[in-house]
């Protein structure tokens, strides 16, 4: 198995040069099980674990290697990958981590596209798809947004213009994985290492869309509730899987809640056009509200701009302007954690050159 056929390419080859010489050797994370990962390299399938000392010096989950990253890794004595440093990514989707709290979760790494799916079923949301376009803008991947089940869509044609209304520049693709209609359109992301995230709430069709690919029934794949369109976890694990033509897809879990993580800009590359009509306010810090001269109010007033919408992007940008508060205080606590701890350890050197003074004199 070649490294390139694996996503290798110039970019992690420079950063790997100065590892090289400590016997470790470049591995792709295919897959994580609580602190234990499957790697991929040029001679087969490892597994193993993250050093002690790679431990010590994290600072946060994020460093942690995620699927589809690239690190260093040696061998232990027991047979085992120990893996001593994540090569820095090109991408990473992240969120925000589920259960609240102020952390980042890389969810796949390294990825060239990034596959935004949804159900036209009952599952079909607009205002959903929107976050999930905020939280891919910025992360390095391409954004590409697939409409599944347009078996069941009587009017597949209307979804992907109200979807291309929302995301403009983004290709949109309707297709059915079931009855394997539409997948041709899919070949250009999907060439010999390249590398594909697939992100989306659960039911919309994910494992059944892999399986299409991968031209076998590989992944379990469950019904959802005629009722409200809502599926059930089928996978539980995030995963790198390899396609008979050559490509690379990234199976994650479906979300109930994607928690966004990201800075302000994501709302505008996600609203580019909320962000272009409020450059044309009279006046440049306009809140949109009741400012005379505002361009987003009268094309509210117009119908040229969905209420939903400048709703929904009221909602992102106050959201992620409190995430970006939180960042500045974790940093500040961080920053002034680190000070308090250089003082105690300037005093203790103090302490210790005193009592060695002291030693001195009593001799």
């Amino acid at each position: 198995m070649q490294l390139t056929d694996l996503g290798w390419n110039p970019h992690f080859e420079a950063s790997f040069q100065p590892l090289a010489g400590e016997g470790a050797r470049p591995a792709r994370v295919a897959r994580e099980d609580r602190g234990l990962y499957r790697l991929w390299t040029e001679t087969g399938t490892m597994t193993g674990r993250v050093t002690g000392r790679f431990s010590g010096q994290a600072q946060c989950p994020a460093d942690y290697p995620a699927v589809g990253d690239w690190v260093a890794a040696g061998q232990n004595p027991h047979g085992e990958a120990a893996i001593h440093a994540v090569l820095p990514r090109t991408s990473a989707f992240a969120r925000g981590a589920a259960g609240g709290g102020n952390t980042e979760q890389v969810l796949a790494a390294n990825v060239d596209t990034v596959f935004l799916v949804t159900g036209l079923d009952g599952d079909f949301n607009l205002r959903r798809m929107e976050r999930y376009l905020a939280a891919a803008y910025g992360t390095g991947a391409q954004p590409v947004v697939l409409l599944n089940k347009a078996d069941l869509c009587d009017d597949p044609e209307g979804a992907m213009e109200e979807m291309e209304g929302i995301a403009p520049g983004v290709p949109v693709h309707a297709l059915s994985a079931t009855e394997g209609a539409g997948l041709e359109a899919l070949a250009p992301y999907l060439g010999i290492g390249r590398t594909v995230a697939l992100l989306g709430s659960s039911g919309v069709g994910k494992s059944t869309l892999i399986n299409a690919l991968l031209g076998d029934d590989r992944l379990a794949v469950a019904a959802v509730r005629v009722s409200d369109s809502h599926g059930r976890h089928t996978t539980t694990h995030r995963e790198l899987i390899r396609l008979p033509g050559g490509g690379l897809v990234i199976d994650t879990p479906g979300m109930r809640e994607l928690r966004l993580w990201g800075d302000e800009d994501a709302a505008e590359s996600a609203f580019a056009d909320v962000a272009e009509l409020a450059r044309g306010c009279r006046f440049p810090d306009c809140s949109h509200a009741s400012e005379p001269g505002c361009a987003v109010q009268q094309a509210i007033a117009d119908g040229a701009l969905a209420l939903e919408r400048y709703d929904s992007y009221l909602k992102l940008e106050s959201e992620l302007r409190s995430l970006a508060r939180r960042h500045v205080r974790k940093q500040r606590q961080a920053e002034s954690a680190f000070r308090k701890s250089d003082i105690e350890r300037e005093r203790k050197r103090e302490r210790r050159s005193r009592r060695r003074l002291a030693s001195e004199d009593g001799e």
